[in-house]
């Protein structure tokens, strides 16, 4: 329960953290030779549509309370949760815009908002190739039903790329580390971009790494 609560109050302050550099336009900064790639747009129509029925909800409540419940502070009470949760739904989209993928000379760094934070060294990859994938489950975090080796990174139930590894290799997750998995499964919004990036860090690893020593 200790580890559960620490990681709830984590990832609360992480999502306030990045609602206010999103408004403040302060993305968190990458290396000069870094690519960025989103992921949001799996999740954003829903994101969008929650946020509108919630902003719409809250006036219709207050009008039906001031009607029906005498005391002003269940009614403060039930409006204030109501801004509280339009608000952690813009969080939970600025968290997802302000922790894209990234692709750079040292890896391939795989995130979801600030719940995860992974990055695969090069010299740990066999292959990156564009597959889109449906998935039986929305969760964010799941090893495949057919496979267990593999670990699938969806965003809305779909994964677009697949990145296999050279050997079983355990990751960090949110609830601890992972088995050992030889495939990682994850979404972007433009995958063929993000293979692109990422083939041709992984050629040029490949190059420094077979260049002779002098």
């Amino acid at each position: 329960m200790w580890r559960l609560a620490r990681r709830v109050v984590a990832y609360e302050w992480g999502m306030w953290r990045s609602l206010t550099r999103w408004v403040l336009r302060r993305p968190y900064p990458v290396a000069p030779d870094a690519a960025t790639f989103a992921y949001v747009g799996g999740v954003q129509p829903i994101l969008l549509a929650f946020l509108v029925l919630s902003t719409i909800e809250i006036p219709i409540l207050d009008v039906i309370l001031r009607h029906t419940v005498d005391s002003p502070t269940i009614r403060h009470a039930a409006i204030g949760i109501g801004v509280w949760g339009v608000l952690w739904m813009v969080g939970l989209m600025a968290s997802l815009r302000l922790h894209p993928h990234v692709v750079d000379g040292t890896g391939l760094r795989l995130r979801n908002g600030t719940s995860l934070d992974l990055t695969i060294p090069w010299d740990a990859v066999a292959g990156v190739s564009v597959r889109r994938r449906s998935l039986t489950s929305s969760r964010a975090y799941r090893y495949d039903e057919d496979d267990p080796t593999v670990l699938n990174l969806g965003v809305g139930s779909q994964t677009a790329v697949d990145l296999v590894l050279r050997e079983p290799r355990s990751v960090p997750l949110p609830n601890g580390p992972s088995t050992g998995v030889r495939e990682i499964r994850l979404y972007a919004d433009d995958p063929a971009a993000l293979v692109d990036h990422a083939r041709r860090q992984l050629s040029a690893a490949d190059h420094v790494t077979r260049r002779p020593k002098r």
